[in-house]
């Protein structure tokens, strides 16, 4: 196992500029980022494979032009 990073003074600020990289056999398994100014719903959201799924399904509805416009949303709901 081994670190991959900038040299530093291991000052936490330094975290917000570049994530330090967890490397197995020279190859990135993980990384370590900084949390500043993110909120907890964000990151459960972010690491949840159902909601990646659900994201990636629909940019590929939106990709294939199975959409409807905001238009035809407020009809429909009215």
């Amino acid at each position: 196992m081994n670190l991959s990073s900038r040299r530093g003074t291991g000052n936490t600020d330094e975290l917000d500029d570049e994530p330090i990289i967890l490397l197995v056999e020279d190859k990135p398994v993980a990384a370590l980022v900084s949390l500043r100014n993110v909120d907890p719903e964000s990151l459960a959201l972010s690491t949840s494979p159902e909601f990646l799924r659900l994201i990636q399904e629909a940019r590929e509805e939106i990709e294939d032009g199975d959409f409807i416009s905001l238009e035809e949303m407020r009809r429909e709901l009215s």
